[in-house]
Parts: structure tokens; sequence; C-alpha cells
């Protein structure tokens, strides 16, 4: 067994502008917490407040998408990548009090693994040994995850998994106090306990979260807030208005889009605007067993047809033209490959090519909230000059997800608010959750029902690269592989949408840490108030 100890490398020097201690910051937010419980929160607003409360075994450099221990104080990896062991820091206490053992961490992770639990992210840990058992009743624990030591904790997997390490980054794996859990009962997601960075102080229901410093914080000098205040039901428009008035310091949601343009038309108001690369797709689906959408062909002359430029022109320049499945940044990028150029005169020749010369009929799905009409309008108009006609069905969020997860039902659907947006910096997570064989399934994210297996065999080799020094080999097989996708033009991309942060004069904080890739919308514990 291999092992080495990395630095917790926080650098907090790379950040530092006269960091002063103290003060308060407000945040605003559109729609209420739902809940702070770390295995079952998955959204916007609350990932980034859980984060703040709660803290995993691993986490990353501030401001990057670089993995570092965080609870952990070191680990190791076994040759055949099936065995991970971590050794825990003395000392980490919960909010409550008491030290965090190893045995939290195996009590976390299967109170988030339990069916009872009804958590969004057990998927991600399917990997560990003895799950199935356990999640089918057949276990009382799973058999996988084994206390060593009081601080010593071990994780089997069935398989290699080279992206382990980010799920144990994931709010999913955070860990909680058992005693604090089994207190709140149901409403832990309102009473959450962790060891993180700042602790509930109030929340009052649809109206606001207050959050203070945790003064037993394992990391000295963190956090620099004595408090953070979430206003929520903010309406985004009064929201921007009580930020000029200087009663809102960042606006959660982002900028209005109604008020985009005279923000960065204006300079004082652009300069309290941070512009930041989120690791996001928007892309068009194109299901793969719907006539004449089957036929590569076809859907190579698609992806030739629509001017992407125009949409993302449509959205006041808020993103960049996409080419292929992964965003920028991304380990596996290729910044070489061209993907479809746009082409009309190419894509009528495939087409004829493929059987269709005067075109054909189909339906495009599209979320009904704005811009995405007016983007699935764009996209009609492209494909009707290569004779492709498109009824459009703008619908309900929901009811999109529900049209994309049913086999025969939507031949093509623009992802828009659902584009997909990494769950962690890794390329697996746009691959095996939307374009693998086994998420080619009912209720599933694979919309376009794709399924290569040789793909798949070549993603399962490219995850067991999970030794030091083969970082570099993984990101060019997934380079490739998703190469081999692009070939077969299961995906329209479209764009790789940016985040504008707007926030006052007085909030301190680099631009890395304000659009955080990982803290989303931000890493509240590096801000400061600027005096």
């Amino acid at each position: 067994m291999k092992r080495w100890i990395v630095a917790l490398a926080l650098s907090l020097a790379l950040f530092a502008q006269a960091q002063s201690p103290g003060g308060s910051l407000t945040v605003s937010f559109k729609d209420d917490i739902s809940t702070l419980d770390p295995a079952i929160g998955y959204d916007w607003q609350n990932w980034s407040i859980i984060k703040a409360i709660f803290g995993g075994l691993m986490d990353y450099q501030p401001g990057t998408t670089k993995l570092v221990p965080h609870f952990a104080q070191s680990y190791s990896i076994s040759k055949d990548g099936k065995s991970y062991t971590f050794k825990l820091r003395k000392g980490i206490k919960f909010q409550n009090g008491r030290e965090m053992l190893a045995s939290d961490v195996k009590y976390s992770l299967e109170r988030m693994l339990n069916p009872k639990t009804q958590s969004p992210g057990a998927g991600f840990y399917g990997g560990i040994t003895g799950v199935e058992a356990f999640s089918s009743g057949k276990a009382q624990e799973v058999s996988g995850i084994k206390v060593l030591e009081p601080y010593t904790v071990q994780i089997l997997l069935d398989k290699p998994d080279a992206s382990f390490l980010h799920k144990m980054a994931l709010n999913f794996s955070f860990i909680v106090p058992k005693e604090a859990v089994e207190k709140a009962g149901a409403d832990f997601g309102h009473n959450p306990v962790g060891a993180g960075a700042f602790k509930l102080k109030e929340w009052k229901l649809g109206q606001q979260v207050v959050l203070e410093k945790n003064p037993d914080y394992f990391i000295k000098g963190l956090p620099y807030l004595d408090s953070i205040t979430f206003l929520v039901g903010q309406d985004p428009n009064v929201a921007y208005l009580k930020l000029q008035r200087g009663e809102v310091d960042i606006l959660g949601d982002g900028i209005p889009p109604a008020k985009f343009v005279d923000v960065m038309k204006d300079p004082k108001l652009k300069s309290q605007v941070v512009v930041g690369n989120q690791l996001m797709t928007g892309y068009i689906t194109l299901n793969t067993q719907i006539k004449p959408l089957d036929n590569p062909k076809v859907r190579q002359a698609l992806n030739m047809a629509i001017n992407k430029e125009r949409i993302v022109r449509l959205i006041n320049n808020r993103a960049v033209v996409a080419v292929q499945v992964l965003p920028p940044g991304m380990p596996g990028y290729d910044p070489a490959y061209k993907g479809y150029a746009y082409d009309p005169t190419k894509a009528k020749q495939l087409l004829k090519e493929a059987g269709f010369p005067n075109g054909f009929s189909t339906v495009l799905y599209a979320n009904n909230t704005d811009p995405n009409p007016r983007i699935a309008q764009a996209i009609q108009q492209d494909l009707s000059q290569i004779g492709v006609k498109v009824e459009l069905k703008t619908q309900a969020q929901s009811t999109v997800i529900q049209a994309g997860g049913t086999k025969g039902q939507a031949p093509m659907i623009w992802s828009g608010g659902m584009a997909w947006i990494d769950d962690y910096p890794d390329p697996s997570d746009f691959y095996w959750p939307i374009l693998s064989c086994s998420s080619a399934a009912p209720g599933g994210w694979n919309w376009p029902w794709y399924c290569n297996p040789a793909l798949d065999k070549k993603a399962e080799a490219a995850d067991a690269m999970v030794q030091p020094g083969q970082e570099a080999a993984r990101a060019k097989a997934y380079q490739a592989l998703f190469a081999e996708v692009m070939k077969d033009a299961p995906w329209i991309p479209i764009f790789h949408e940016k985040r504008y942060l707007m926030h006052t004069a007085r909030v301190g904080g680099s631009d890395a840490i304000l659009v955080d890739p990982i803290h989303t919308p931000v890493n509240y514990a590096q801000l400061w108030v600027k005096k």
C-alpha cells in the first residue's frame, strides 16, 4: 500500500488582501432553503450553506478544483485502487463540542446510504462494497466501511474509481454526529450540527437563515466573518435594488436578466461584478431510439445546422460557444477540438445522404422559463433552413425532465436551465450519469438514450487509473472517449455558461473565491468585510 500525506494547501497567502476578522455580510436568494441536511440537500441555495456548516474527509483548495484532505489528515490508496484508508485529524470538534471519530464517518455514510434517508446522492456511492446488501435490507451495515482505529476508517470498493476522492468531497458524504441527528429526528435539516466554519444561529422559515462563526473550527483564523445572513423569498429585481442601497451584499441568484446589460454598461456597477467559468454545458439531446434520429448522419447534420453564436448573443454573451461535451477547465477538455462547424449546406447534404433530401418533422422540448423559449425558437428557425420542421413544446421543468426520462417520448430536448453542471470536477461526471449505457434508463438523465458498450469499457479503464502520476493519462483517455461520443453525435453542445456574481464594495475576497468553482455560489469561509 502506497502512502502519501497531502498538506492542507489552503495557501491563504494567495488570497491575502488585508483580510479583516469580524463583521457580517448579507446574501439574497429568491427561493427558500429547503433543508440543511448534507445527505439530502441538492440545490443551488442549500449547497453553499451546507458547505459552510459541514465538511467531509476531502475538500478543494479554495478557488480551485484541486483536491486536498480536509477532516482527513492523510489518506492512502491500495495498488489495486479498491481500498482507501483515511486518517482523521485529532481534535476536530462538532459544534456540540464532541470530538469527531472514525465511527462518525461510518455512521454518516451509512445514514446517507440508508433508503429511509432518501438521499439523492446515494447513487454516487453505489460502488462501495456491501452497499447493495445494505440498501436491500440483507445486511445491517455496509461491509466495505470499516473503522480500523478511533481515527482511522477504511472504505473498500467493488472496482477502482478514480473519482472516488471527489465523491468524498461532496456534501452527501459530509460527517454528522449521530446524537444530534437522533435528537432532531426528521427535522435535522432544520437543526443542523456539523464541524464546519459556521454554525446555525437562527432560522426564520421563509425569511432568513443566520450563520455565526464556529470558534472551534480547526483551521485557525477562519472564518473571517462573525456571521452571514441569508435573506430568502427575495425577488431578484428587488434584491438588486437592495444591493444598490447597501442592504444586501451578494446577489445569490446572480444579476437579474433584465438588469444585465445596464449593469455591464455602467463602469461603477461593472466593477462590482466578478466573472468566472463554471463547469457546465448547455446542449440539445437527440434521442437515438426515435427515427430518424437513430441515424448518426442525421444527428451529425443537425449538429452542423445550429448557429450557436446567435444563441450566445440571445443571452447577452453570458456564455462561450460549445463544440464538445466537456467544459473548459475540466480534465479531458480538448482546446484543439473543432467539432461540427456551422454549415447548413453540408448539413443538407448529410440529410440527403441519410435519405431525407426534403428534411423531416420532429419535436423539441424546452423549459418554459426565459430565455429558454427564445432559445428554442432560434433552434427551430435554424433547423427549418435545412428542411427540418420542429414543433416546440415549452413546458414546466418537471414535465421536461419526465419526458426526457421516458424512452420514446422526447425526440429532442433543449437542456436549458437543466444543463449539466458538474457534481464534482471530474470527466466521469459528464459520462456515467448522462451518456453511459447504465444511465439510459427510465427516470434517468441520459435523454438521448445513448448506449455505446465499447465506450463504457473505455470509461471503466480510465476510472481504474487511480494512482498519483496517472492523471494526465486518464484525462487523455477521457478526451479520446468524448471525441468518440461526438462522432456518434447524441448531443448538440451549444454553450458553456459563465457565472456573474454581483456584490457590494465592502465584500472582501479574491475573484477565485467569489466565483469558487466548487463552493457554489461562494466560498463563504474565505470572505471578509473591507474596512
